[in-house]
């Protein structure tokens, strides 16, 4: 994300109130869009179809999704 190569930040709901400042603060810094997803991180997890948690989700290259069109709406 310091590098500015993230297209989108995702973040899930129950991710630490300082770590999500944190994260808001660099990608203002590279300019690039956050969301915060609804749900906590071992929902985000099985979204993305991994059987663990994630906290914070960088999308890099979308490839054919359109993700980020969806988020932006």
């Amino acid at each position: 994300m310091r590098k500015g190569k993230a297209k989108l930040i995702i973040i899930s709901s129950n991710t630490p109130q300082l770590r999500q400042t944190e994260l808001e603060y660099y990608a203002l810094l590279s300019k690039t869009p956050v969301h915060h997803y609804e749900g906590n991180n071992i929902e985000l997890g099985t979204a993305c179809g991994k059987l663990y948690r994630i906290g914070v989700l960088a999308i890099i290259k979308p490839g054919d999704s359109d993700i980020i069109e969806a988020v932006s709406k």
